[in-house]
């Protein structure tokens, strides 16, 4: 039971000024120029030197246009995001509300440029809820992003794709596989219509194909998607990009799962050490790549590895998502797994407990998720000879 990495695809964040206060427009036009270099920065993967920009871009904007307008907004918005990128969610998602309170003030404004501002930062907001598996709330302001940027650039224009795509993310997140394969082969039409096949956003769409799959235990389905992902991002963005290192993790995981384990080592490792040199060791790209190195020492025999990298991503995980996110409860199971095949049924049961009470709370009860935790702890209490308590799990929660 290995996780994916997933590819939000946002997209690329506005830059023009749209208004600044008399006498204002140079200091306006210097926070642009910060938020430019941030881009440029982030692009490079230098991520922690583009949020330090980013924040003096944010002062800049705000002094030119006003700590109310549009700009302020968009460069939130841009704030959120490193934020985001460097696991800091707490800090994206107060950053993303106050750029959506700034904008609401405009919801009536005719200016395309500052509907589009409207979409995205509607769109931000509900990534970051989404990364904190808060999936309902989420979902509304996914719908309501789409619906602006559809209203203010049309049904077929290629920002409406990236919320597509975002919205599909959160389904797949959630359990809900039909309603995310629909909108992720909407926006894939809708990619291809303006940039082709073999295009970063493809890539992105490509990979999350694969993640779903995955998540739907259609490995062999998923793979071609996967692999897709990684030809593409690799030919765009080279061998050595962040995320390049996701869309190999994403790949890892489905040879995984088909005991393909030579190769998935193989792609763990490189996307490990690219993602511990981009990001850091602490971040939940880390934490994905550790938890299915652990996943494949385990399968090995290497139990003493298996359970230092299960150890370290669980760590990881609680620090950058919290204790009750679905992630960490995904590695409490695998943990679980592993402590009930080596004996220790009393740390086993303690976190197959703990892993299904987080999946019951935070996922659709249709997840595949709940039932293989559900299966697992039934077989450990049945292990203990406590038949009654196992019937007595699989009938609260049979479908």
């Amino acid at each position: 039971m290995n996780p994916t990495v997933e590819n939000s695809g946002t997209s690329r964040i506005r830059t023009s000024r749209i208004r600044a206060a008399q006498g204002s427009e140079e200091v306006a036009d210097l926070g642009v120029e910060l938020h430019e270099q941030a881009l440029e920065q982030r692009e490079k993967g230098h991520l922690r030197r583009a949020l330090i920009l980013a924040r003096h871009a944010l002062r800049f904007i705000e002094l030119g246009t006003g700590t109310d307008s549009p700009d302020a907004a968009n460069l939130g918005n841009s704030l959120s995001t490193l934020y985001q990128d460097v696991g800091r969610y707490s800090d994206a998602e107060r950053v993303a509300r106050r750029s959506v309170e700034i904008i609401e003030k405009y919801a009536d404004d005719p200016d395309t440029d500052i509907q589009a501002i409207r979409a995205q930062s509607l769109d931000g907001l509900a990534t970051v809820l989404r990364l904190q598996a808060r999936y309902g709330e989420a979902e509304q302001f996914h719908k309501r992003a789409i619906e602006a940027a559809e209203t203010a650039l049309g049904l077929e224009d290629l920002t409406v794709a990236s919320y597509l795509n975002n919205l599909a993310v959160l389904y797949k997140f959630w359990g809900k596989f039909d309603q995310a394969e629909g909108l992720y082969w909407r926006a894939a039409a809708i990619t291809q219509q303006h940039l082709g096949m073999d295009c970063a956003q493809m890539a992105t769409i490509y990979h999350n194909l694969g993640g779903l799959e995955h998540s739907r235990g259609n490995f062999a389905r998923g793979e071609p998607y996967a692999r897709k992902s990684v030809t593409i991002r690799t030919q765009v963005l080279g061998p050595n990009h962040r995320e390049t290192a996701a869309d190999m993790a994403a790949l890892e995981g489905l040879l995984d799962a088909q005991g393909k384990f030579d190769e998935a080592e193989q792609l763990y490792q490189q996307a490990l050490a690219i993602f511990e040199e981009s990001l850091g060791q602490d971040h939940y790209e880390v934490s994905v790549s550790l938890n299915n190195l652990a996943a494949i020492h385990f399968e090995r025999g290497n139990a003493v590895l298996a359970e230092a990298f299960y150890w370290w991503a669980l760590h990881n995980k609680e620090k950058t998502l919290g204790a009750d996110h679905p992630d960490v409860a995904l590695t409490l199971n695998n943990m679980a797994v592993m402590f009930l095949a080596q004996g220790r049924l009393d740390e086993a049961e303690q976190m197959y407990r703990r892993a299904l009470e987080v999946f019951t709370r935070t996922l659709d009860s249709s997840h595949p998720h709940i039932s293989t935790c559900v299966e697992n702890y039934a077989e450990l209490l049945r292990d203990r000879g406590r038949e009654a308590e196992a019937e007595a799990l699989e009938a609260k929660y049979r479908n």
